[in-house]
């Protein structure tokens, strides 16, 4: 969610189980006190705050601290979620995630456990060496500091690459609980528009894996076949030792309650 989505999530509110993880974001055109209120929100309501900390978009050490301490204050730091951020050139100290996480201030505020990117589809502009060797430099550095970890992945559309990838994560004896981002049933133009955005494939094949097809864009899709699809490959014995903790993390880009009752649905459906 992001800071305006509070009414949004009040509204949700009776289709999430208490205790749920709820991410959220740090945008560069909301300011402090609207992220630390949605912060609080979801914790009044009952679920688990994740904010984002955007290294790139933080301007000093000062503004870092003043964001944890007050999270702090309304009982909002236990976990967080540390990312670089879109700025193309830092707007302070930090260039990257790494580089927050190494301060040792995230302790000092209560901090427990640290959210990481994954990218089972690359970066668009990082490259793949790069991104493998923060992912092990940041689990190294948590992991140091007896902070627990989370890896937080893109969205996908394809099952293939997020095998390959967590295998990969696994052959580097990282054993992270990871949370394969999953897109909410949303438009599929905002889908593919959010897929462009972030460098995410959507060609024609994998989106006719996904469930919907490139020549009718009208409609909307959901998860279904990529969910049930994940599950089905993570519990084949393909990979030796198996693919260890995998779960989902959904991006509600057609809303917080659409999420929530897709998930409800799908649920009961396979009971």
């Amino acid at each position: 969610m992001t800071g305006k989505d509070v009414p949004g999530l009040e509204a949700a509110r009776h289709a999430i189980p208490a205790g749920t993880k709820i991410n959220v974001t740090f945008l560069g055109n909301e300011d402090l006190d609207m992220r630390v209120s949605a912060a609080k929100a979801v914790r009044d309501l009952g679920f688990v705050p994740v904010p984002h900390i955007s290294a790139r978009r933080l301007q000093s050490q000062d503004q870092l601290e003043e964001f944890l301490g007050r999270l702090q204050e309304v009982g909002a730091t236990e976990h967080v979620f540390a990312v670089g951020g879109d700025p193309a050139e830092p707007e302070g100290p930090y260039a990257d995630s790494l580089s927050v996480i190494r301060t040792g201030l995230l302790q000092k505020y209560g901090v427990r456990e640290v959210s990481i990117a994954g990218y089972p589809e690359g970066h668009p502009d990082i490259e793949a060496d790069v991104l493998w060797r923060h992912l092990e430099d940041k689990s190294a550095s948590l992991k140091e500091q007896g902070l627990d970890a989370v890896i937080l992945t893109q969205f996908a559309f394809d099952t293939d690459p997020v095998l390959a990838w967590i295998s990969g994560v696994r052959d580097r004896g990282i054993d992270t609980q990871v949370r394969i981002g999953t897109p909410g049933p949303a438009g599929i133009k905002r889908l593919l528009g959010f897929a462009r955005r972030f460098g995410i494939g959507a060609n024609a094949m994998i989106v006719k894996k996904y469930g919907f097809s490139l020549t009718n864009l009208m409609g909307t899709a959901g998860p279904d076949t990529f969910v049930t699809d994940l599950a089905a490959l993570l519990a084949e014995p393909a990979r030796e030792g198996g693919y260890g903790n995998v779960k989902l993390h959904f991006y509600t880009f057609g809303g917080l309650l659409a999420t929530s009752e897709w998930a409800n649905d799908y649920l009961a459906a396979q009971a």
